[in-house]
């Protein structure tokens, strides 16, 4: 998860990075993604940008919720945004899948 920083030259030391998180859908819509993410960012003091990364998938992938909503406006609301050419991948198993197989995650960061 580091190389593409790295490859871009960003200093890692400075990036306060957010591990993965899901708010069930029971949960949503109350403000609790919002303090939530109030609550990293607090905890990112010091640092000069936050980071998380997401699965990219197609629109049209297999094990999309027919009521799938896409998170990007609401981690645009916050002030994050895609860094284009800073992609990771990581390899599980899929539901339905025998195997591991890779995917692909795109960076998003914020300045703070």
């Amino acid at each position: 998860m580091k190389k593409p920083f790295l490859d871009a030259g960003i200093d890692i030391s400075r990036i306060f990075y957010f591990g993965e998180s899901v708010l069930e859908k029971a949960y949503r819509g109350q403000g609790i993604g919002i303090a939530f993410f109030q609550a990293r960012e607090a905890q990112a003091a010091g640092y000069v940008t936050t980071a998380f990364c997401a699965v990219i998938r197609p629109p049209d992938h297999p094990l999309r919720p027919k009521e799938y909503v896409p998170l990007d406006e609401f981690w645009r609301h916050r002030g994050y945004r895609p860094r284009p050419g800073l992609v990771c991948s990581m390899s599980w198993r899929d539901i339905g899948e025998s195997a591991e197989t890779q995917k692909h995650l795109q960076f998003w960061t914020k300045d703070l």
